[in-house]
């Protein structure tokens, strides 16, 4: 089941329980996000309650029972199916994607190998333990990868989101600090090539006729696109809808739609591209729970595309009543 039924048919949605913080490294973010969907949701006259992820959160949703959940949380637990999981054994209808598409969305080699077989482009890659360095020895292991992939490189942590641990690396001799840097996030090392072009955010939501992109948000970062850049203003331009052209426009929309059905993601997703210099979009990973904070990419789109955010996301919220597969 996709969550593509036309919301008006669903039962009507008083309570909606939102959940953002959790202990990630994203924390902060997450806990901003809930916050601004929070205030659209209430402006669309919604009952809404933020909730943060601790000992009393099972007995609480046990007790209230709100008609849907929003996990709003990023990084681990949040984007790795987990918390998704504990929803389902509840019996509680939440917005987005299942449990084990979300595993699979979080693991980024896994995402990539997933959309390369439903033909879409992605940058060469290679996934690395942190153990295989200490058996085989950095250097040796650090050539290979460069003999192979070539330079630029992108390191980041195979499983991880905001740009946490990730970096852009020119020169062979500053891929160990980068490999150091991305360990300090997770065991599992993906480097992958660098695509020169234009890095563009699309960001899907799942209607009564299907999924379908809302507008490209194009990013121009005054030096690496990282957590600093994303979530505090002065760094980053934005330009949504970005400046493609119009068949440009029209292929990065349908990447991002073939990625989110590849993956059989629900109800909202974003993925991250860049568009190279012959109009190529070539995906670099997807985010099942995007950030809604006041430089977020989604909420950039969503207004771009002439919506409400509060119509937007109450929509998304009826929308998830009823879309919950059950385990077998």
């Amino acid at each position: 089941m996709t969550g593509n039924v036309d919301a008006s048919s669903r039962p009507e949605v008083q309570r909606v329980v939102i959940l953002a913080g959790g202990l990630s490294h994203e924390r902060d973010v997450s806990l901003r996000s809930g916050r601004r969907v929070a205030e659209s949701l209430r402006g669309a006259g919604m009952d809404v309650t933020v909730l943060d992820v601790d000992a009393s959160l099972l007995s609480t949703l046990a007790a209230e029972r709100p008609d849907v959940v929003w996990p709003l949380l990023h990084g681990a637990g949040g984007e790795d199916g987990s918390v998704r999981d504990v929803l389902e054994l509840l019996g509680l209808d939440y917005v987005g994607t299942g449990p084990r598409a979300s595993r699979a969305a979080w693991n980024k080699a896994i995402a990539k190998n997933v959309v390369l077989g439903a033909g879409i482009d992605t940058p060469d890659y290679v996934t690395l333990p942190q153990s295989l360095f200490r058996e085989l020895g950095a250097q040796p292991v650090l050539d290979a990868v460069v003999s192979r992939l070539g330079l630029p490189l992108v390191v980041k942590p195979n499983q991880g989101g905001s740009a946490l641990g990730v970096t852009l690396v020119s020169r062979a001799e500053d891929l160990p600090r980068a490999m150091v840097d991305c360990f300090s996030y997770g065991e599992l090392a993906l480097i992958e090539k660098a695509v020169q072009g234009v890095e563009v955010a699309v960001s899907v939501v799942d209607g009564p006729d299907g999924p379908h992109a809302l507008p490209a948000v194009e990013i121009i970062t005054d030096g690496p696109y990282d957590y600093d850049a994303r979530y505090n203003p002065g760094r980053t331009s934005y330009f949504a809808p970005a400046r493609l052209s119009a068949p440009v426009s029209a292929r990065v929309a349908q990447v991002a739609v073939d990625a989110h059905v590849a993956l059989g993601l629900r109800g909202l997703s974003r993925s991250d591209l860049i568009v190279d210099p012959d109009g190529v979009p070539h995906f670099l990973e997807v985010n099942v729970a995007p950030g809604m904070t006041e430089t977020s990419l989604f909420p950039q789109a969503a207004l771009a595309a002439g919506l409400d955010l509060g119509d937007l996301y109450r929509r998304i919220v009826a929308q998830s009543v009823g879309a919950r597969v059950p385990a077998n």
